[in-house]
């Protein structure tokens, strides 16, 4: 069963998920709209920013993170300039870093949707004079929504099992920045496995079903696509 801090853990796990999924979809659905559209010829260089966490060793990119937002970082030096708190070691730094982190689950579906309608809708509408706004909230956001859901879905899943980048830019602090992939560590360091078996098998059991669920709405979208 769930001890106290097990569930301390997976209120701050679920809490950063949904706020990590809803920033990235924000900042993720622009970007990925330019990707599908532009014509510009060293598009490749921001496709292979956003793509780099995918192949970078996760305590790479936490080390660098925890570098830029700690008290002598870029970033860090800056909230120390202003008065503020650096965000390392804070749930503002772990939000940062699964941002960062997840930004490709999130940006290659919506960009793969994006491309796939085309421009023949976009031309229709253009014609019965749509402005680019309307186009794009009535026509491109409808026709993508698989990829909107596909998005959400491994943005939200793979911020909930991140462990190398949350543990290098938030550490461990119970209650404050540890999360269920952390807390699962902590227990079989200990050798408490049954704990970590509840936990891990949660998680397990929790993924498969966001996948499922996925492929299945999937599968049905692309059935009743005009």
């Amino acid at each position: 069963m769930l001890s106290e801090g097990d569930f301390n853990a997976l209120i701050i796990t679920l809490k950063l998920a949904a706020v990590s999924t809803i920033i990235l979809l924000l900042l993720g659905t622009p970007l990925a709209w330019w990707l599908a559209r532009t014509r510009w010829r060293y598009k490749f260089l921001i496709e292979a920013m956003v793509a780099l966490p995918l192949v970078l060793p996760p305590t790479v990119l936490g080390f660098y993170l925890l570098i830029t937002l700690g008290p002598h970082g870029a970033v860090g030096g800056l909230m120390n300039w202003l008065g503020a708190k650096p965000l390392a070691f804070t749930f503002s730094g772990l939000v940062i870093g699964s941002v960062v982190y997840s930004l490709p689950f999130v940006v290659q579906p919506l960009q793969g949707a994006f491309a796939a309608i085309g421009t023949r809708s976009l031309e229709v509408a253009s014609t019965l004079r749509a402005s680019p706004l309307d186009r794009f909230f009535t026509v491109e956001i409808p026709l993508a929504r698989s990829g909107f859901l596909t998005a959400a879905v491994l943005g939200f899943a793979h911020t909930v099992g991140e462990f190398g980048v949350v543990l290098m830019i938030g550490g461990n602090i119970p209650g404050q920045t540890q999360v269920l992939s952390i807390a699962i560590y902590d227990h079989v360091e200990v050798l408490e496995y049954s704990q970590a078996h509840w936990l891990s098998g949660g998680l397990l059991i929790v993924s498969f079903l966001m996948l499922m669920v996925v492929y299945a709405l999937n599968r049905r979208f692309l059935v009743t696509q005009p």
